[in-house]
């Protein structure tokens, strides 16, 4: 596997990947990998000869008291466990290779990106969308790959690749979860081990309130028992229990159409957020993404 961090010997290292032939796969991240993004790689190395791996920890999503500097960086394990999953490119550029002095341009994707954690974290979406617009334009790969743990994250790059024309196929791939539910995540690894045994309060809590609405339940109660099973075991706060469309994250206060149930709580130093689908009782399957409960 070759690291890169400059961007003329990567296209250099891009051109002789596709003078080989066969499709080129991106699976964008922040580093800190694990087993979620391992799933995202072997789902790569299905669907395209080549996988491109980034790893760049993006100072534009994050706000002002978020958790920039104490983000895991870890770039020697994740490198080796790339290497081992077989992924063709590590592309590892610094913050002054994406963002060089005078660079003044943002994307910003309305709607989809609006609520939830749009509104919990003012600009994120914003910081997501143009690094991965940069990261499109830097590997110009044929599909790329995203977790639907992020799940808001994954409809805001579908609606800016479908806006600006980019021709790449957007696939989602289900959540991986530890055996106990928790959704796996870099975050993770601020819980203490209390935290940590608390935390599993929240796929238990969605995992529920999907039940209850897909059996016919009030969906307001539904959300509303959620929210209190997060605090009763152990989050400090709940920024939000939401049901949206499926498709465009639009709130929902009747279960009629595909949707997805969406979390974000904290607790100690970490924000968690976890989502699972919600089916009306005539549809078994889920058009936008599939992935199981917790």
């Amino acid at each position: 596997m070759q690291t890169i961090r400059q961007l003329k010997p990567l296209r250099k290292a891009l051109a002789a990947l596709c003078a080989e032939g066969g499709k080129l796969a991106l699976v964008p991240t922040m580093g800190a990998l694990h087993a979620g993004h391992m799933a995202l790689v072997a789902e790569a190395r299905k669907r395209a000869k080549h996988v491109v791996v980034s790893i760049f920890v993006n100072p534009r999503q994050f706000g002002a008291n978020e958790d920039l500097g104490a983000y895991p960086r870890r770039a020697a394990k994740d490198s080796a466990m790339l290497s081992e999953a077989g992924a063709a490119l590590l592309w590892m550029p610094d913050a002054e290779v994406m963002y060089p002095a005078g660079y003044a341009t943002s994307i910003s994707v309305a709607g989809v990106s609006e609520g939830l954690d749009g509104a919990a974290r003012p600009g994120h979406f914003e910081g997501v969308a143009t690094v991965v617009a940069k990261l499109f334009n830097q590997v110009r790969p044929d599909v790329a790959l995203f977790g639907e743990k992020d799940f808001q994250q994954l409809a805001v790059v579908r609606r800016m690749v479908a806006d600006l024309d980019f021709g790449i196929e957007i696939v989602g791939v289900p959540t991986e979860r530890d055996e106990d539910g928790l959704a796996l995540s870099s975050r993770n690894v601020y819980l203490t081990e209390e935290e940590r045994q608390q935390a599993r309060a929240l796929p238990r809590a969605l995992g529920m309130a999907a039940s209850a609405i897909e059996g016919g339940g009030d969906v307001g109660e539904a959300l509303a028992r959620a929210e209190a099973a997060l605090v009763e075991g152990g989050f400090q706060s709940v920024d939000y229990v939401t049901l949206c469309d499926a498709a465009t994250l639009q709130p929902l206060e009747s279960l009629d159409r595909p949707a997805r149930l969406l979390a974000a709580a904290r607790i100690g130093a970490a924000r968690l957020i976890d989502n699972v689908p919600v089916m009306p009782r005539d549809l078994s399957t889920d058009p936008v993404n599939h992935s199981s409960k917790p």
